[in-house]
């Protein structure tokens, strides 16, 4: 898992891929990294889901998700649909309180971008949504500014879903309760602690000494 630092780093890099995609982008990983958004949440992310306050914690209100599909399993005849949030019924919602950086990064999205005309935040010039190939490209080339040359040929940070896996790690980490974790995350505990209950990079020997220093007490 990237540690702090390291996700900082990638989403500087990101507005640094392409002349436009890139910097239309930099919010969007910012949600996957500082709310534990799925992919597909954040692309469907609209204004009315948002309380941005100037300053101070902010708050998202999910209410769908974006998936992309193909044309002939979609009810619209488009690849990308509006849809229901995973493992909740329709109309449910999943709330998610956000930290002052995301809160801050939004507001600049918003004000530079505006928003489309179904209030979506993220779209590309022509309103549309981008693909999936279109955002793993900017995250790989985004990569490759990023990290080393050992981390960008480990696993580390490979898809931009793994940030969604280290958001989620990091509060377990610093001690926020596996029920209001999985509340965040739109998970049941067991698979909380089943999937995203991993080290991130770097806090091995940290964890070592915690064990270490409960041992000799």
């Amino acid at each position: 898992m990237v540690n702090p630092a390291q996700a900082r780093r990638l989403l500087d890099a990101i507005p640094q891929v392409g002349r436009k995609r890139g910097v239309r982008l930099k919010a969007l990983f910012a949600c996957i990294y500082y709310a534990a958004l799925r992919p597909e949440e954040a692309a469907d992310l609209r204004l009315r889901n948002c309380t941005l306050p100037e300053t101070g914690w902010g708050l998202i209100v999910l209410e769908k998700a974006r998936p992309q599909g193909t044309k002939r399993w979609t009810n619209s005849g488009e690849t990308h649909e509006s849809r229901c949030l995973k493992h909740r019924a329709d109309k449910e919602t999943r709330e998610i309180p956000i930290p002052p950086v995301l809160v801050a990064m939004l507001r600049e999205h918003i004000a530079t971008y505006g928003a489309a005309k179904d209030g979506r935040i993220f779209r590309t010039g022509t309103g549309g949504s981008y693909s999936s190939s279109a955002y793993s490209y900017v995250w790989q080339e985004a990569r490759k500014l990023a990290l080393t040359p050992e981390q960008i040929a480990s696993s580390l940070a490979a898809r931009p879903y793994d940030l969604r896996h280290a958001a989620v790690s990091l509060w377990l980490d610093v001690g926020v309760p596996a029920v209001e974790v999985a509340k965040r995350a739109g998970h049941s505990v067991d698979v909380l602690l089943r999937v995203y209950a991993k080290c991130i990079d770097g806090q091995q020997e940290q964890i070592n000494g915690k064990i270490n220093d409960a041992l000799n007490e």
